[in-house]
């Protein structure tokens, strides 16, 4: 899990967010491995180095089921075009066929055009037509705080 951190501070620094990553190693470990996991994480190694990971957990959308969220795809810098993002996200879609779900849902942002040519090439659609909505931890609180 330490190389996983890495490759996901790696990719807040891509998407523009260095300082954004509060995840820790121990939230991690824990909420990977614990009594009952809140994720599963592939992992694609090259010379026994993990070079990319894709992270999914399940969700439940009320028009179709069980369902499950990929989180992150991410490949280090250095090894992309060598075919580690599709050898881990044919892993998410066999484990989606395994568990039943009805869907794989992600996110993707709208200026990454190398990532989201690489979805649609296999087959996935881009929904350009929603936007994602978050309450962040302080917007939670402010809004606990109006109650």
């Amino acid at each position: 899990m330490p190389r996983v951190l890495e490759l996901i501070n790696e990719l807040a620094i891509f998407e523009k967010e260095p300082d954004a990553v509060e995840v820790t190693l121990k939230d991690l470990e824990n909420d990977g491995f614990g009594a009952h996991p809140k994720f599963t994480c592939f992992v694609v190694e090259i010379n026994n180095e993990v070079e990319g990971i894709a992270l999914v957990y399940p969700r439940y959308s009320t028009w179709k089921g069980e369902v499950i969220h990929l989180e992150d795809l991410i490949v280090s810098e250095s090894c992309r075009g060598f075919g580690l993002g599709t050898i881990l996200l044919d892993e998410v879609v066999k484990y989606a066929k395994s568990l039943n779900v009805k869907r794989v849902s992600w996110e993707v942002l709208d200026w990454n055009e190398p990532a989201i040519k690489f979805y649609e090439s296999k087959g996935a659609k881009i929904m350009r037509d929603w936007d994602v909505v978050q309450l962040d931890e302080e917007a939670i609180d402010n809004y606990l705080k109006n109650l």
